[in-house]
């Protein structure tokens, strides 16, 4: 059992919202988790996890990812496994983006958005994307090693406009 003096160990980002409205284009939203070394915690991440992926050591997997939003609740669903992380990575920045293949849409544009943050059953941060509903993407957690190598977490939403890609390149500078 893990407590909070000893950081965060194992968390659960979720993600939902509604599909679209029928005869349009699907929604998808995607998780993205970026993983960044101590020689440069704001540079370009090491290594990404998105798209029905895992990280190269198996400590970050995408276990759901929804293409449309159908489903019960938190559709979209990645795990992170902090305290099994090598040394050399002292931060992970988690964000969400919208797919932009059918024309732009914002978080606004979406009904139902929500993501929650969990370590076990308690839940750390949950928001509705409200704050950013004219942003293509989001930061929604970021995660850092403190002095004596545990886990903290930095709840926070921070919204872009961009692509994607170039967001997942961006979201933790």
């Amino acid at each position: 059992m893990s407590t909070f003096n000893k950081g965060v160990e194992k968390v659960e980002v979720s993600l939902k919202w509604d599909p679209s409205p029928l005869g349009t284009p699907d929604h998808d939203l995607d998780i993205i988790a970026a993983t960044y070394t101590a020689d440069a915690p704001h540079g370009d991440p090491a290594y990404l996890v998105h798209f029905d992926s895992r990280s190269p050591d198996g400590t970050i997997t995408l276990n759901r990812d929804s293409r449309t939003g159908q489903g019960f609740g938190f559709d979209e669903i990645m795990t992170l496994e902090l305290d099994r992380l090598a040394d050399t990575y002292t931060r992970v920045v988690v964000g969400v983006a919208i797919q932009q293949a059918e024309g732009r849409k914002v978080f606004g544009d979406i009904a139902n958005t929500a993501v929650r943050v969990r370590q076990g059953y308690t839940e750390l941060a949950q928001d509705d994307f409200a704050g950013v509903a004219d942003a293509t993407a989001a930061a929604v957690a970021e995660f850092a090693r403190d002095e004596a190598g545990n886990w903290q977490f930095r709840p926070g939403l921070r919204g872009f406009s961009t692509d994607p890609e170039t967001f997942a390149r961006t979201m933790g500078r």
